[in-house]
């Protein structure tokens, strides 16, 4: 992992309180998942959203393929009027 300002730090102690490998973390895609929502949608649903694709990868999901489908339907949302 590249690191952001500790954001590296940040992952690994996280992913190892929750009982993870820290390797299985894409930050890349979820940073980049974020930044579709943040700039297209709302601002707050990038968390929301990056909780989404946790629950759904949680549940089975493949989380490159669930969160490409995410980012396109962030990308196609219409802007406000």
């Amino acid at each position: 992992m590249a690191g952001l300002d500790g954001l590296d730090e940040w992952v690994v102690t996280a992913a190892v309180e929750l009982g993870l490998e820290p390797a299985d973390v894409p930050v890349g895609l979820v940073l980049d998942l974020a930044k579709d929502v943040a700039h297209n949608v709302v601002r707050p649903g990038a968390p929301v959203t990056a909780f989404l694709l946790g629950l759904a990868v949680g549940r089975g999901a493949d989380p490159t393929d669930a969160a490409a489908r995410l980012a396109e339907l962030a990308r196609q949302w219409p802007t406000p009027s």
